[in-house]
């Protein structure tokens, strides 16, 4: 097999190679959606989300905890990490605040909320589209890159036995956030590198 590029371009977006080459597919059954009670950090938020975010709220918080409640009450649906960046608040500096349990896995209560009213936006796109990490860029560019955390080895195990490469498993939240044409352009470039 050709050594492949480390970074492919379309359009405006940079993306790693890792994103055609790795394979990822959730695993419910396994990791319980520890995504949304694991970390030093609530996801990362575009400006926009979190309107979207309180705009849901009323709704939402039918399925959060007191505790998460008492939080957004208090503070606000975001806050600014560390770094500096804008993301969900947490609880006890964990479980994001729209996180819900249900039996033995965590949910969102946002995504749960736009399924019931079959709303256009799910919830925040870091969420939708992880393990992708999307980056802003100066001159328009985003970058794409594969983010590799070891709650969701079980994720990357079920990947490699389904064989699904990370853009596939994400196919409808990537075309939901760049558009159908630009997907296309995705599945050629990996048709033409041989993947």
């Amino acid at each position: 097999m050709p050594q492949l590029p480390p970074l492919l371009q379309i359009d405006n977006i940079i993306l790693s190679i890792d994103l055609l080459t790795e394979k990822f597919c959730c695993d419910l059954s396994q990791c319980h959606g520890a995504c949304c009670i694991e970390g030093d950090a609530g996801a990362p938020l575009e400006l926009e989300e979190v309107a979207l975010c309180e705009e849901m709220l009323p709704l939402a918080e039918k399925k959060m905890t007191a505790a998460a409640r008492e939080l957004v009450l208090r503070e606000g649906v975001a806050t600014v990490d560390p770094e500096g960046e804008l993301v969900t608040q947490t609880v006890g500096g964990r479980d994001c605040v729209f996180a819900f349990r249900e039996g033995a896995c965590h949910f969102c209560a946002l995504e749960n909320i736009a399924r019931q009213t079959k709303a256009q936006w799910k919830k925040p796109v870091s969420c939708h589209l992880y393990p992708i990490r999307v980056k802003q860029f100066a001159g328009g560019l985003i970058g794409l890159n594969y983010h590799r955390w070891n709650i969701c080895e079980s994720a990357r195990r079920l990947g490699r036995e389904q064989n699904v490469p990370v853009y596939r498993f994400l196919r409808a939240p990537l075309i939901n956030r760049f558009g159908r044409e630009w997907y296309k352009q995705l599945e050629e470039a990996a048709r033409q590198l041989g993947l």
